[in-house]
């Protein structure tokens, strides 16, 4: 008690002196900052990347092509990548066969993004990514310009290629396209409807898989050849257009 006297008396003796007491406003308040961000479409290109995991980015490889696949399509709205086919080498045979594309290798980047002699493999895939920023939609088509031609000018008459166990990837939070489970591609050049995202879905980078992993990859895409065609003991190659549009899907 003698402490708490002490400093009653105190402020007493104070106040005395001073004559008069004067109002101070309380310590603290309230005060309003602001923060703002704006976001614009990108025109910067986006990478490859792994189709079993999208948030790593990888460096796919071309098995028609030792220079490496196309550099991917310009603008906030594109076609990043898409996997060319290898059905082998195949004995000719008089037989309906049945040949599997191979799965999609690709090698694995360093924390500085450069590619390392790591090679993985997983499922042939196309990827799409849209920064355009207003959820506007998109579709993606797929059609094959021509029959298989051998290197002489011969047609692999017959020959149909058939996509299945299709999936969509992504690690988007925007809405999912729609993608086709099977595709049948006609050699007569017309277009097939590979994914499309309707309005208010599809911002983002969105791959279409065909497979899950590995294994399911090597048996998703087939060449049908029939035991009638004519082979020659010839290479065949064909071409294959991915058509990416600002068309909303349904």
């Amino acid at each position: 008690m003698k402490n708490i006297t002490k400093v009653l008396m105190s402020t007493v003796l104070l106040s005395g002196l001073a004559g008069s007491v004067t109002a101070f406003a309380e310590d603290g308040g309230v005060y309003t900052s602001n923060g703002v961000v704006e976001f614009i479409p990108s025109e910067d290109p986006t990478n490859p990347v792994d189709p079993t995991n999208p948030t790593n980015p990888v460096n796919p490889i071309d098995p028609t092509d030792p220079e490496g696949p196309n550099t991917g399509t310009n603008g906030p709205l594109s076609i990043d990548y898409a996997s060319s086919l290898d059905f082998g080498v195949q004995k000719i045979t008089s037989k309906d066969q049945t040949y599997f594309a191979a799965t999609q290798k690709y090698k694995v980047l360093d924390a500085a993004g450069k590619p390392t002699a790591e090679v993985k493999e997983g499922p042939n895939y196309v990827q799409v990514t849209d920064n355009r920023g207003n959820e506007a939609g998109w579709t993606l088509k797929v059609n094959q310009e021509g029959q298989f031609t051998s290197v002489s000018g011969k047609e692999l008459t017959g020959a149909v290629i058939t996509f299945s166990n299709g999936n969509v990837v992504t690690a988007s939070d925007s809405g999912k396209p729609v993608g086709a489970a099977t595709i049948v591609l006609n050699s007569n050049g017309s277009q097939s409807n590979v994914m499309s995202a309707s309005k208010g879905n599809g911002a983002g980078t969105y791959l279409f898989d065909w497979g899950t992993d590995a294994k399911t990859a090597a048996e998703s895409i087939t060449l049908s050849v029939p035991g009638s065609t004519t082979k020659y003991a010839e290479k065949y190659s064909t071409n294959l257009t991915w058509t990416l549009t600002d068309v909303p899907g349904n």
